[in-house]
Order: structure tokens, then sequence, then C-alpha cells
């Protein structure tokens, strides 16, 4: 049965009984009146805050040249005392203050220029469905055409183009150290050891040399060249040229059972089945130092790229994508091992342009 009483255009609400009357909506409060700023009314303070932006777009730009010029101009080993701290790096402490004084302009710059010059009035939008009406783009088009009025960049060209400025030169301090640092290009030294025909082997770390006859079968020698092992190589060459020297110059020795080998080219390389192969993973340069004497197997402990040594060193498992390069080696005239010539392809990790003129047996990536 209808009710005749009820009302349909009433909100749905239960009250209690005694309960205070409650309605579908709360009473728009307002908004407090509009106080305009100096610089909405006083066009000589609009021109001075106009004026202190772009000056502060201006720092941020000139910091962003000045940490460029210390990147390239101050020494990076320059150190200097200072106040509180004690001793510092300075070239740190010029790169550190440019880009903190670059971004600090940007933002005290957006945060004068919205403050005191763009629109702060108050405005209140009803909610409304999310289709919208041809009208409603309309306004929308409006709305952001009079916010691009409003926001005087059509009238205030000097903050336009101060802003624009130290916002382009702030990618300076981002992008030049990233560029910059790559370093100088590798040139030959991707293609370059320290191997050398008549080079010497010797054993890492002691710098022992090997006689051919103490490679014995299953015997599995780490080796250097003459030079680059020991404490007299770091006192030489430095510990950092060495340690560079160990990343491209390592070699594994291992003697196997000729009628093993299976490729001629590792025959003739060898030396009555002595075998000499970079140690570098091709994968990502990990040291493969681990040999499993059933199989002849080497085995890099990153990834687990395997490699056939009875097989010219070629990947039977893993996400190497060559064989390790193998260096020629010959005994000299008292016996000792040493090479019959450097490598013959590059060692280490594949890399697009591998190939160039002087090197044999060069495989494509």
């Amino acid at each position: 049965m209808t009710n005749p009483h009820h009302d349909e255009t009433a909100p749905a609400v239960r009250q209690e009984a005694g309960a205070p009357a409650r309605t579908e909506r709360f009473e728009n409060p307002g908004l407090p009146p509009h106080v305009p700023r100096r610089a909405d009314v006083d066009p000589k303070a609009a021109k001075r805050a106009e004026i202190q932006v772009v000056v502060l777009f201006t720092l941020s730009a000139l910091a962003s040249i000045a940490f460029v010029v210390a990147y390239f101009v101050i020494d990076p080993d320059l150190k200097g005392y200072l106040l509180g701290i004690g001793e510092i790096n300075l070239y740190h402490l010029a790169l550190g203050l440019t880009m903190a004084l670059s971004l600090l302009g940007i933002g005290l710059g957006a945060i004068h220029w919205a403050k005191t010059l763009m629109p702060d009035e108050e405005v209140v939008e009803q909610r409304h469905p999310q289709a919208s009406s041809q009208e409603d783009r309309d306004a929308v088009g409006q709305t952001l055409s009079h916010g691009w009025r409003s926001s005087q960049l059509n009238r205030r060209s000097a903050i336009l183009g101060s802003a624009g400025g130290a916002l382009g030169l702030f990618a300076l301090p981002v992008v030049v150290p990233a560029v910059a640092g790559l370093g100088p290009r590798p040139g030959a030294e991707l293609y370059t050891t320290h191997w050398q025909e008549g080079t010497l082997l010797r054993i890492d770390p002691s710098g022992a040399g090997i006689q051919a006859g103490e490679v014995t079968p299953g015997s599995v020698f780490h080796v250097m060249p003459d030079g680059w092992v020991g404490h007299e190589a770091i006192e030489e060459h430095g510990a950092e040229e060495v340690m560079a020297a160990k990343a491209q110059d390592q070699v594994i020795l291992v003697r196997l059972d000729p009628s093993l080998i299976t490729s001629q080219k590792q025959r003739e390389w060898g030396f009555d089945g002595i075998v000499a192969y970079s140690k570098v993973c091709t994968h990502v340069g990990c040291p493969v130092a681990l040999y499993e004497q059933t199989t002849h197997h080497l085995l890099c402990p990153c990834h687990q790229s395997t490699f056939d040594m009875t097989d010219d060193c070629k990947v039977i498992f893993g996400p190497a994508k060559r064989a390790l390069p193998q260096l020629p080696i010959t005994v000299d005239g008292d016996g000792y091992i040493v090479a019959a010539g450097g490598f013959r392809e590059p060692v280490g990790p594949s890399f697009w342009e591998r190939e160039r003129p002087g090197l044999l047996g060069v495989e494509e990536t």
C-alpha cells in the first residue's frame, strides 16, 4: 500500500526519534574575502617581483655553467681545509655547491613567481558527472587559455626566458658528468694484452716459471706473463696497473691427453697436450677457474658458463656466446713454457666491434 503522505523527493534519511534533523548536503560555508597582494595593485611591486624572479633564474643558470667549468678546470685531487670540517676535497665541494645553487635558484624562483605574480584566488568546483558535455570541454579550453594569460607569461617574457634558460642549463650538471665520466675511448686496449712471443709463463702469485715436465695430467696452473706477477710487479708498475693486467692477462694452463683433443688448431697451439686458455669469461669477465678433471670442463662460477677444453674451449652450457681464446705456447731452450705469440682474438666479454686487421680466428658476437 502506498503512503499518501510520503514525499518521494525528500532524501531517504533514517532518523531516530528525538534526534536533530539531518539534511542531504552541508551548508556552503563560503570562502573568506580575497585579500589582494601588493603586486596585484601596485605595478611597481609587480615589476620588482618580476626582476627578483629573473635574478633567481639567472643565478641558477650561472651556477650550472660554473659547475661545468669546475668539472673540467679543478684538479679532482685538490685538497683544502674547511673550518669545522677539516681536510676536504675542494673539487667535490665546488661541484656540490654549484649544483646546489643551480637547483636552489630554480626552486626559489618558481616559489617567488607563484607567491607574488601568479593568481592566488581560491575557486570551488562542484562535483559533476565524469562524462563532460561539449560546453564543458569548451569551458576547459577557455580556462586553460585564461590560465596562460593570468600567469602573465605572455606579458613577462623575461621570466619565461630566464626560467627556460635555468631549466635548460640545469641539465648540464647532470649530463656532463655522465658523458665526460665515461672517459676516453678504449682504443686498442680491448684487443691487446701483455702476452708476446717469448713471454715466460709464471705461476700466479708465486712468480715461478713452469717447465713442461711439471705439468702433469690433471694439474692446473694459473699463470700470468713475466713481469706482471708478484711484489716486484707492484713495485715496478703500481698496484692499479697490476690489477688491470690481471683482469686481461690471466691464463689457465692444463695438460690433456692428446688423443682427447678434437681441434687441430688446439693441438698446434699447444705443446705435447699442454694447452693455455684465457681465464676471462666471454660472458661478463668473471674468472673461469674451476676445472673438472673427469669431463675436462671449465666452469665459470658466476653464471655457470661451461667450456669444453677438449674442443677448443667451446661453450657447451650457460650464457657465454663464444669460446675462450687460446694462448699459443711452446718451450724455450731451458724447457720452460713460453708464449709463442699473443692472443689472436680479444679476450673477455664480447663486444660489437671485435674484428680488426691482424687478428686471426675472430668469431662474430
